[in-house]
């Protein structure tokens, strides 16, 4: 996909206002960029569709109007700051490391939406907070994430975990402790990618 046509579906979609906004973002990390190394410097040339495009497909999946999300390693901004500009809900960017943090904050009082976005520079398991959806772009395996998570998990919260494969026997041995449904979707910017969506978490 190319980076007009990544911006089309955005437009289309969740409208101009939420593009641009997105724009501005994409600006700010290749600015930052030189100054902390937030996304590799190939996927420079095609950030629309490789980060933002990628970030965005996660807002359908997550099959809410609007509640709290979590994004658990938001590093440069993906997928938690994307989401905020285009989903009205209340987002909480998880990021250990104080110079990501400390960019997140920035941009989310740079393009005013400070409001409803809460950054915190520490460990997932730090976070008191319950959300409605949880997110995290392959930050690690499934299992730690529910480890490290759980704690922000509901009944109904939705798991939203974008992998680049999925291993049967991760879900066979994660089946051993935890209770779950789980479907997969195929990422759109990735013939190759997959997004682990899973249901009614609870240990067993």
């Amino acid at each position: 996909m190319t980076e007009e046509q990544a911006r089309d579906w955005t437009v289309q979609r969740f409208g101009e206002d939420a593009a641009s906004k997105i724009d501005w973002f994409l600006n700010l990390v290749v600015v930052e960029n030189d100054q902390q190394n937030l996304i590799a410097p190939s996927t420079i040339a095609n950030i629309w569709a490789r980060h933002a495009l990628d970030s965005l497909q996660l807002i359908p999946l997550a099959d809410r109007a609007d509640g709290q999300w979590i994004d658990i390693g938001t590093g440069g901004g993906f997928p938690g700051m994307v989401v905020a500009l285009a989903w009205p809900g209340r987002v909480a960017l998880v990021e250990p490391r104080k110079r990501r943090a400390e960019f997140l904050q920035h941009c989310a009082e740079t393009l005013g939406i400070a409001d409803r976005v809460s950054v915190h520079a520490s460990k997932i398991e730090a976070v008191e907070l319950k959300a409605d959806i949880i997110s995290a772009r392959a930050v690690a395996t499934v299992e730690n994430l529910l480890r490290a998570a759980a704690h922000c998990g509901k009944q109904n919260t939705r798991w939203l975990l974008p992998r680049g494969r999925l291993d049967e026997r991760e879900i066979k041995t994660l089946s051993r402790q935890w209770r779950f449904v789980f479907h997969v979707e195929h990422s759109i910017t990735s013939t190759e990618s997959l997004i682990v969506i899973l249901d009614r978490v609870g240990a067993r």
